[in-house]
């Protein structure tokens, strides 16, 4: 298409001044013109649109391949940037000739927004209407004047709308002051009203506009008030409900450790914490193995925090301290009469407690092979079903188990299952033992220091350096779990700020191949007997690789017995 100079110049001030874009391309893909209502509309300036080719000047990828595929004459509609855009493509020919394509564009958003608001409006009136109908025993509308505007008292008294309407509210309405709130414009909230023998909660609110009272509204609550006092009754028992959950998750979510609270200079550990940071970042299962008291759990909880789920719950359960006929209720609630002795109402499990969140499965190898085979199944599903229950309830947890068993050589024996190990041997994390990076020990020791004098509410303590050299030279069967409590004993026998070697216990100085100066003192025969059974327990738990059953069979007492005394110690091995 020709035109002189002082046509063109017409033509585009004309296309200037349509609010509608418009956009002329030639038979050969090439930009004639866009007008300014275009290049505001699809958000580009003109020295852009004239340094590109069409249609890469458009930055929206999805709108550049709309005007790609766009049909001649067809009008679409696409949403841009906020704005709802029609779009027309108009071929222009000539003599049988494609000469140009004409794109034409016009912002519809205000209509598209009357459209939804008027959809809105209706919607908001339905809803209203339902909520009248649905959430109320019954209700009445009134005019200025008292009369009935409308009303749904028929299920309630057996009236009927039709022949309600106009008539004075108190002509309708036994005991009614629907008439007298309209003329006071004082609410009247949870009154009793004697309405065909029964007492009735009721509310009557007036309808107020620009300082007027134009109505009013009144709705029946509870069609006998012994209904308020069997809801109050339903309501204490939910609150104490809540409560006991509420206390049960606050207990559990004792989520104290983050990475910063692993404390190492080994390279291995520092290796471990880069690959524990990576796993924080996906929804995959981590296995964590070590010795007990190497910090399996840290680890765990350290992963919980650096994860998207950090604002939920982390969930431990030791899979070995829960006897195993109540594991299964344990992990997965029961429901009201599920068994003998099951709550009314029922339990939440601790994979209910820990949807949106992280589950730490302790000690996983103690688990009994039936008990494996329903794990796997859950793990596999992503749902489970309470005890005693038929819902199906979906499980949307994190799941981290650790041991401190050689679990492959558990597999090997036939004692854990060899499809559950590789379901939950995604990421594996092998914590070292203390013994085999004693470099960590000064770092481990001063952090541990730092906490205990603060926790116990004593003043700074340190260790000489003999006594330090002497934990360097200790085994550590009890890791660094046994490292905090011989610090902790330390604080408690040190009179100065210093911990001497003699603060030590006998176990360590015993273990150690140097001589220790010490005095010749005598320890109260109980002291001695602690001492000697905490040794015995840390010995045992050891040799016996965490496995406190078998532990407590060589001790010679009963396992309920083993624990306890791990608790009175302060051991929590």
């Amino acid at each position: 298409m020709d035109f002189d100079v002082e046509e063109e110049a017409l033509l585009k001030f004309l296309l200037d001044s349509i609010e509608d874009g418009i956009l002329i391309i030639d038979d050969k893909g090439k930009v004639m013109y866009g007008n300014l209502a275009f290049l505001k509309l699809v958000n580009i300036d003109r020295k852009q649109f004239e340094s590109q080719a069409f249609p890469y000047f458009i930055e929206n990828d999805r709108l550049r391949k709309f005007f790609i595929s766009i049909k001649d004459t067809e009008d679409e509609e696409k949403y841009f940037e906020g704005t709802h855009l029609l779009i027309k493509s108009i071929p222009y020919i000539k003599e049988d000739r494609l000469l140009a394509h004409v794109f034409i564009l016009k912002d519809i958003t205000e209509i598209k927004d009357s459209r939804t608001q008027l959809k809105e409006l209706k919607t908001s009136l339905d809803n209203i209407e339902d909520i009248l109908e649905y959430a109320y025993e019954g209700f009445v509308l009134v005019d200025g004047e008292g009369k009935v505007v409308k009303m749904n008292y028929e299920k309630l008294m057996g009236i009927k709308e039709e022949d309600a309407l106009g008539k004075p509210v108190q002509d309708v309405i036994e005991n009614t002051r629907m008439h007298i709130v309209v003329k006071t414009g004082k609410k009247e909230l949870r009154h009793v009203q004697r309405i065909q023998g029964y007492d009735m909660i009721t509310n009557r609110v007036p309808i107020i506009r620009d300082g007027k009272v134009i109505g009013g509204v009144g709705t029946v609550l509870f069609r006998d008030a012994s209904e308020v006092k069997e809801l109050a009754r339903e309501l204490i028992q939910l609150e104490n409900k809540i409560n006991e959950y509420k206390g049960e998750l606050e207990r559990l979510q004792d989520n104290r450790y983050s990475f910063d609270s692993i404390i190492t200079q080994d390279p291995k550990m520092e290796y471990l914490k880069k690959l524990s940071r990576k796993a924080a970042e996906s929804n995959s299962t981590v296995l964590i193995l070590g010795e007990s008291g190497t910090g399996k759990e840290m680890f765990a909880q350290a992963i919980h925090k650096a994860s998207y789920r950090k604002v939920e719950s982390f969930i431990p359960i030791n899979c070995a301290a829960i006897p195993k006929e109540l594991l299964e209720s344990e992990l997965f609630g029961y429901e009201g009469g599920a068994f003998t002795g099951a709550r009314k109402g029922g339990k939440p499990g601790k994979f209910e407690l820990a949807n949106g969140g992280t589950i730490f499965l302790d000690e996983i190898g103690n688990m009994s092979l039936e008990m494996q085979a329903k794990l796997l199944r859950v793990l596999e599903e992503r749902k489970f079903e309470r005890v005693g229950g038929t819902k199906k309830i979906l499980l949307d947890a994190r799941i981290i188990a650790a041991t401190n068993e050689n679990i492959e050589e558990a597999v090997k024996k036939g004692k854990f299952r060899e499809d559950l190990y590789y379901r939950l041997n995604v990421i594996t994390i092998d914590i070292p033992p203390l013994r085999d990076r004693i470099g960590d020990i000064p770092l481990i020791a001063e952090s541990l220091l730092e906490y205990l004098t603060q926790e116990l509410d004593t003043q700074k303590k340190s260790l000489s350096p003999n006594t330090l050299s002497i934990l360097k030279e200790y085994h550590w069967p009890g890791n660094v779990r046994e490292l905090r409590n011989v610090l902790e004993r330390g604080i408690n026998l040190s009179s100065g700020n210093t911990i001497l070697p003699k603060h030590l216990p006998e176990r360590i100085l015993m273990n150690v191949d140097r001589k220790v100066d010490r005095e010749d003192e005598i320890y109260p025969l109980q002291e001695v007997v602690a001492e000697a059974e905490k040794e015995a327990i840390i010995n045992a738990i050891a040799k016996t690789k965490g496995n406190k059953t078998l532990a407590a069979e060589r001790l010679g007492i009963h396992r309920t017995a083993l624990y306890k005394k791990i608790n009175r110690y302060g051991l929590d091995l």
